[in-house]
């Protein structure tokens, strides 16, 4: 009978070939990652991007894409955006947001007006079991929703427009490209 012992390292000492099979372990795995989330993949989870045209259903719910749900499952802000659309963000970049906004100055007016807009606005929400998120009475009044909604990625938020004033918005910025490059040239973009 073999002494177990003997052709058995004992606890606490490392086997002769353990440090070089951890190092092909951890060297291999991100090669792995890649082939199986390839590039497009691992953008998608860390970015919104593309244009979406979805509906409203009769509670105010609304779709959100398949790519951008895995970014939202741990729960996403909803608020008021600009140019009478709405914003949705990730609890991470709402986090990121709600600090730059609460470090604004209190003693001027415009700052006052755009932390309210925003914050007093805003309510959280989470992904329903069929990817819909639900959009309060005050927000879709505020956008001015429809039946037909687009849904916008814009890198680190997404964007809810009635259709019919996003075909108007995009119209308008679409006939001043030229200009609105040209101011963004100066900016060094």
């Amino acid at each position: 009978m073999d002494n177990y012992g003997d052709k058995y390292p004992k606890w606490g000492k490392t086997p002769k070939y353990a440090l070089t099979y951890c190092f092909l372990f951890l060297t291999a795995l991100p090669v792995f990652l890649m082939g199986k989330y390839r590039q497009s993949n691992l953008q998608s989870i860390f970015m919104f991007i593309g244009e979406f045209t979805h509906n409203l259903d009769s509670k105010g719910r609304v779709a959100v894409p398949v790519k951008f749900r895995n970014k939202l499952s741990a729960g996403a802000i909803i608020t008021r955006g600009l140019d009478r659309c709405l914003f949705i963000f990730s609890n991470s970049e709402w986090e990121t947001l709600a600090q730059k906004l609460i470090s604004l100055p209190l003693a001027q007016a415009n700052s006052r007006a755009f932390v309210r807009l925003m914050l007093a606005g805003a309510m959280d929400s989470q992904l329903d079991k069929q990817g819909r998120i639900l959009i309060p009475d005050y927000l879709r009044e505020y956008a001015g929703l429809k039946k037909q909604v687009i849904v916008a990625g814009l890198y680190n938020r997404i964007e809810i427009w009635d259709s019919e004033n996003w075909k108007q918005y995009k119209a308008k910025t679409e006939s001043a490209s030229d200009e609105i490059a040209e101011k963004l040239s100066e900016l060094g973009i």
